[in-house]
């Protein structure tokens, strides 16, 4: 399980989390989870010009990662929504040709899930069955001027 002060310069990141950051709007599955998200997104995205951080490194994974680490459902790491969330983590690995493990800047990874995801209108295909695409729906991406 992912521990905040473990923190290295490499943060573990389920690939479907660059769609969730890119709607993000203070709205969870608890007030700690919420909490943790905006740290989270604080963090992936202090200091860059562009308001993404070009120093903040990922690996991707696809088992929970450093935004699970608050989420309810995570028990003892794994989530009790595995297989939902894969199926979100695979769609963003598929459409933009990300692996499993794959290492690069937060903004690399931000560019490409707007360009091949976000943009194209494909992630409604992808999260379709997800409980905040209300969220999602309504909202203009942050990632959509990077």
């Amino acid at each position: 399980m992912f521990k905040e002060e473990k923190i290295s310069n490499e943060i573990p990141l389920r690939p479907h989390h660059g769609m969730c950051l890119a709607y993000f709007e203070g709205k969870g599955y608890s007030e700690g989870f919420t909490a943790h998200m905006q740290k989270m997104l604080n963090l992936l995205t202090e200091g860059g010009e562009s308001g993404v951080s070009s120093t903040v490194h990922i690996r991707l994974v696809m088992h929970t990662d450093a935004i699970c680490a608050a989420c309810p459902n995570n028990e003892n790491g794994i989530c009790q929504s595995a297989d939902k969330v894969f199926s979100f983590d695979q769609g963003v690995l598929e459409r933009c040709g990300f692996k499993d493990g794959q290492s690069m800047t937060f903004g690399a990874f931000i560019q490409k899930v707007q360009a091949q995801i976000l943009s194209t209108g494909i992630r409604q295909t992808i999260c379709r069955d997800c409980q905040w695409e209300e969220i999602c729906a309504r909202k203009k991406s942050r990632w959509e001027e990077t």
